[in-house]
């Protein structure tokens, strides 16, 4: 399911007004953000480390949703949105100490998904980055034992 244009520019505001509490001159220790939906509701919802809620916003392609692929559906479209906002440069100016993460979590707390990591010096290994190294491998390891 993807979000209209008016529902991801909403999300975008309300992630850029969270982040934005941590725009002042002094460095942060925050390790995580944490991001909450609620399917009945269709409430996204933004935490620190201390549980003190940064801001929350309400997706209406998500209020009610009954299929069973909530979960993936919420992180695939906040993974997307997030790299988004990195890649425009709206976390240029966040004043946290790195390493710091994105994670989508359930009603208790516990994680589900990291969904961004800032930190300059880290690369994070995903599916699309694996893809297809099972068979470089092996063509790699093939070349090196028949010379």
């Amino acid at each position: 399911m993807r979000l209209n244009d008016s529902s991801s520019a909403q999300l975008k505001a309300t992630i850029r007004k969270a982040i934005g509490k941590f725009t002042v001159e002094d460095e942060t220790f925050v390790t995580d953000l944490h991001i909450q939906a609620n399917p009945q509701t269709g409430t996204i919802s933004l935490f620190d480390d201390d549980d003190m809620e940064l801001g929350h916003t309400s997706v209406m392609e998500w209020v009610a949703y009954d299929g069973d692929d909530f979960e993936e559906i919420v992180t695939d479209t906040l993974t997307t949105i997030l790299q988004e906002m990195k890649d425009a440069g709206d976390f240029a100016k966040v004043q946290i100490m790195q390493p710091y993460s994105f994670v989508y979590v359930d009603e208790d707390k516990e994680t589900i998904a990291e969904l961004l990591l800032m930190d300059d010096d880290t690369l994070i290994v995903t599916d699309g980055l694996l893809k297809g190294l099972d068979e470089e491998l092996n063509e790699f390891l093939k070349d090196l034992l028949s010379d």
